[in-house]
């Protein structure tokens, strides 16, 4: 350092002079050493010692030998390290102000020194020293004191303090780091410097507090506001600037987007249960703020940071989060509703790999709730329940783009459950459909009918989704009743998409070994094993499944068959079906079953003038397709040559009735369809004649298949008095008073066995015959007839009951115990006239 020169002025002696020089370098906390370096002496010992790491000349930089002698005296005198720090405070706010900024840095550099070195129980008195000076340096406005501070506090806070501090605050540095991760400085180097010192502190000061109890709650909204916006905004600086790689750049520098980035994971990572909200939310606050949603790719990046970083158990509750969000822009553009919704798909995902807790539904339920508002607010234009001048323009593009936004989001979450989650989610959709005379509507009362079927539609597209690679080995569980029934209802609907869909998700169930797509196209082949079909014997539960349900099953595709408006695509997915099912669910019984039905087809076909050409004619080609499948995969040679014999005399008589004709873009089909007969046509008796002789049963073979039409099907009709007469005649059989004979044991020979072969034709055929005459009775004779048959059997059946009740019902004993006194046989007395105790009434 230059000492001031003072002239020498004439009469001042140069003991004066002396003077004024020694006083100089004691203003400089220099000790002299003339006439006043006796004064150092007189000076405490931890300020000469703090003098002398100073040097004359800053640029040499701290004397080593000199700190290592303030470091063995603060070590060994700990109680003096306050008043170390306080005489460091003071010189260092002197040299900022005079702007002795090399002075500043060494007094930092040993600041630092002792920080590291001591750890004693006095220090927290050093550290708030320590940080008034970081603060003092933080204020300033020169950039390179404002990283120096920085720089000290990040290193302070990579210390572990033996103590605790229960006063100190960190709420200037969270603020004042916040200020500076915004930083405009005109220079772009020293911006990016600045913003990265900014980052650098905050990820400082949430290290030194978040794991400290007994330190300032990071965690709280004053200060989360301030740290999460920060980061977002350099990362958000940084998105979409691709940085090539230089070779003059070193490896280990750091960008700032890679800076803040870690920085984010690291805060995130630390955060326990009851701090994730308030982490998220500002992350929630900085995306609207800034209109982040519609871009989706920065809203996106956002949450799969959160989402990796956070803890597994945690992730729902983000989950939760950005749900509550969704609803609470329910009456915001779709396209940020849109992109809300990208977010959860992301996220959802992201969560079902690690704990997806109690929010499975709840994710379904407020998309599906999404959906919802999303065509009322298409169909009524409007975001309000009634349209106004004053609402916002609803664009119907947008509001589509948002509805499969929501779909697919059903679709992807969808597909990380497992199988029994499943099967809980398509339970929970089919009852938010809404059913005509089944379950409610969901439409608003300003969308009406089509608002319902708009949802329905909806609904049973992500129905689709949830089905898509859904693959259960149990088919009892993931096709119940409950979700049967309502699903199978929407076949008979009229509307053609419904039943497409409804279609689609059959299949999309029945098929767990990936055959639906060998289906199609549907052609005539003469050999299926092209196909390479994965075929697999039905197991018990199959049985059961199609022993249940399989005539529901054929109902709704024999009827859905019969639907005028069903299209190419309908008949793909109906022979598709068929196929899946002779597939995956077929036993020898269900074979038959099949083949009926697709007989019955034909003859539908043939007797339901009434439909369109193209209809009659597609329900031809499928019968042919679906019966040329079931005779290659029985295996019997006469039953696949009658096969092929009927499909060559079509491709020469009737190509009109074959599926590379009809079920085709461009089909060529009659304008009027002239009777069908002869060899074009599927025999049924020479069928079943055919499969008798392989093992198959004939009778039911020989008999045609007619849908059974119950009262389970809202949208069918009731039963017909033949099918309650049968019944009635069944029940009469079993309680006949022949029952109650029982016939003596008898020895079974060779001749009882081919007696009882003979019988049994005859008994099948007088029984026939007085079913036909029970029948005949019940449609001709009058009714006072019918009546006292009826009464008779009530007579009986009261009679019956007389015996049963005189049987059971017993005297009540007598109080001293004995019975009948003998007297003779007691009356029996009703056991609602009988009089208890009173400890045996209550």
């Amino acid at each position: 350092m230059q000492l001031p020169s003072f002239p020498n002025i004439s009469g001042v002696p140069d003991f004066s002079r002396r003077l004024l020089v020694d006083c100089s370098k004691l203003l400089d906390h220099q000790v002299g050493g003339g006439v006043c370096g006796c004064c150092g002496a007189l000076r405490p010992r931890y300020k000469r010692l703090v003098d002398n790491i100073f040097p004359e000349d800053p640029e040499d930089g701290l004397v080593k030998a000199n700190m290592e002698k303030l470091t063995f005296y603060a070590l060994s005198a700990p109680e003096k390290l306050d008043r170390i720090g306080a005489y460091l405070s003071e010189r260092l706010s002197r040299d900022v102000a005079r702007h002795r900024y090399g002075y500043v840095c060494i007094a930092m550099e040993a600041l630092d020194q002792l920080l590291m070195a001591c750890h004693c129980q006095t220090i927290n008195l050093f550290v708030e020293s320590f940080l008034t000076m970081v603060r003092k340096l933080l204020e300033a406005d020169k950039p390179n004191l404002q990283i120096l501070g920085t720089n000290s506090f990040v290193k302070f806070a990579n210390i572990e303090e033996d103590t605790p501090s229960y006063h100190r605050s960190y709420d200037f540095f969270v603020s004042r780091f916040s200020e500076m991760c915004h930083s405009s400085y005109e220079d772009p180097d020293i911006r990016t410097k600045i913003r990265m010192a900014g980052i650098r502190g905050l990820q400082g000061v949430v290290r030194k507090t978040v794991n400290d109890e007994l330190q300032a709650n990071i965690w709280e909204p004053q200060h989360m506001d301030k740290i999460v916006p920060s980061l977002l905004f350099n990362l958000q600086q940084e998105e979409g600037v691709e940085r090539s790689p230089s070779p003059e750049t070193e490896k280990d520098k750091e960008s700032p987007v890679e800076l803040t980035e870690r920085c984010f994971r690291e805060l995130l990572g630390r955060a326990a249960y009851g701090n994730i909200k308030n982490a998220v939310k500002p992350v929630l606050m900085h995306l609207d703020n800034h209109s982040l949603w519609e871009s989706k790719t920065f809203a996106v990046r956002c949450f799969k940071i959160i989402m990796y970083s956070i803890q597994s158990q945690h992730s729902h509750l983000v989950i939760q989060q950005l749900l509550g969000h969704l609803d609470a822009n329910s009456k915001n553009s779709a396209r940020v509703r849109a992109g809300i919704v990208e977010v959860i798909s992301e996220a959802a995902v992201i969560e079902a790999s690690g704990s997806i807790g109690p929010t499975v539904l709840e994710v379904f339920n407020t998309l599906l709730k999404q959906l919802r508002l999303s065509v009322d607010y298409e169909l009524t234009g409007s975001y309000d329940s009634f349209a106004n001048m004053g609402s916002k323009v609803i664009k119907v593009h947008e509001e589509r783009q948002l509805q499969e936004a929501v779909i697919k989001t059903v679709g992807s979450f969808s597909n990380t459950l497992p199988p029994y989650q499943r099967s809980e989610v398509m339970l929970f959709i089919i009852g938010k459909i809404p059913v005509p005379g089944m379950y409610p509507a969901l439409g608003s009362a300003n969308t009406g009918l089509e608002g319902s079927r708009m949802i329905q539609v909806m609904l049973l597209k992500s129905l689709l989704q949830v089905t898509a690679g859904f693959q259960s080995t149990n088919i009892l569980t993931a096709l119940p009743t409950s979700f049967l029934e309502p699903l199978l209802s929407f076949t008979l609907m009229e509307d053609a998409e419904i039943r497409l869909l409804v279609l689609d998700i059959l299949i999309g169930i029945i098929d767990r070994h990936d055959n639906r797509h060998k289906f199609s196209p549907v052609r005539i082949i003469s050999d299926i094993a092209v196909l390479k079909l994965k075929v697999d014997k039905c197991s018990r539960q199959d049985n059961l499944f199609m022993k249940k349900h399989s005539h529901r099953l054929y109902r709704h595709i024999y009827l859905a068959c019969k639907e005028e408006s069903s299209v190419q695509r309908h008949f793909e997915s109906l022979y598709t079906l068929l196929g899946l099912i002779c597939v995956e669910l077929a036993n020898e019984e269900v074979v038959v079953d099949l083949i009926r039905l697709a007989l019955a087809l034909q003859d539908l076909a043939l007797t339901e003038e009434d439909l369109p050409v193209y209809t009659r004619c597609a329900i031809h080609a499928l019968s042919a397709v679906y019966l040329n499948l079931i005779s290659q995969l029985t295996t019997v040679p006469t039953f696949c040559q009658h096969v092929h014999e009927v499909i060559e005399s079509r491709k020469k008589l009737a190509p009109f009735l074959l599926p590379e004709n009809v079920l085709v873009e461009s089909s060529e089909i009659p304008e009027k369809l002239e009777k069908v007969e002869g060899e074009v046509l599927f025999a049924q008796t020479k069928i079943a004649e055919i499969l008798g002789g392989s093992g198959y049963n004939t009778e039911r073979l020989a008999t045609a298949y007619i849908p059974q039409i119950t009262d389970e099907d809202r949208l069918s009709k009731r039963k017909s008095i033949g099918d309650t007469v049968s019944l009635q005649l069944e029940m009469e059989s079993r309680n006949s008073p022949e029952k109650e004979q029982r016939s003596t044991a008898e020895q079974i020979t060779f001749e009882t066995l081919k007696q009882a072969i003979v019988d049994s034709v005859n008994v099948d055929e007088q029984e026939r015959e007085r079913r036909r005459q029970v029948v005949e009775r019940f449609q001709t004779a009058p009714f006072e007839e019918i009546a006292a048959h009826c009464g008779a059997r009530a007579s009986l059946l009261q009679s019956k009951l007389n015996q049963i009740f005189e049987i059971t019902i017993r005297p009540p004993p007598s109080p001293s115990g004995s019975v009948g006194n003998g007297h003779g046989r007691s009356h029996s007395i009703p056991v609602y006239e009988m009089q208890f105790p009173d400890l045996c009434v209550y």
